[in-house]
């Protein structure tokens, strides 16, 4: 009977010991700043990175420019969720806004379907720059969206050490 290799156990969905690779779920995760859980969101977006490049043409060489890598660039957070009694985002804008500016770290978390955080994004040195409240419509049953952009000075990935899934 035929062996399989690894990377085709893994094109399958299982890794050799028999653990399922499966992709995680986007719609499962917490945020953390400075230490204090403030809650799960509905939304997160601008978990990126990017880096700049600098072209020089040099005079005589007309193949192609020297590209040379330049400053790390990262997008602002926005975390979207339902409106709930938990203020603590909306009185870090108003401190920012009355010129109580402090930056935090923070963590976003993404959980594997038994609540277990598996991949999370440390932030760093982040301050709200933007919040946005619900769209108010007296004729919609939609839940009331608040969101709240961070500006940061950072973005690092870290993984759990064990794979106990």
């Amino acid at each position: 009977m035929p062996q399989i290799g690894l990377s085709t156990a893994v094109i399958l969905g299982k890794s050799a010991a028999g653990v399922r690779l499966d992709p995680f779920r986007a719609f499962n995760f917490w945020v953390e700043i400075e230490g204090i859980l403030v809650g799960g969101f509905s939304e997160c977006t601008g978990l990126q990175v990017e880096t700049e490049v600098e072209t020089y043409a040099e005079g005589g060489l007309n193949e192609y420019p020297h590209q040379f890598r330049g400053r790390a660039k990262y997008g602002p957070l926005v975390l979207k969720r339902g409106l709930t009694l938990n203020d603590q985002l909306w009185r870090w804008h108003q401190d920012v806004l009355q010129g109580n500016f402090a930056r935090k770290n923070g963590t976003i978390y993404l959980l594997h379907n038994t609540h277990i955080p598996v991949v999370w994004w440390n932030f760093r040195k982040a301050f709200p720059s933007k919040w946005t409240g619900p769209e108010l419509r007296a004729n919609s049953s939609e839940v009331a969206f608040e969101s709240v952009e961070l500006l940061h000075q950072g973005l690092s990935r870290l993984w759990t050490t064990s794979p106990r899934i």
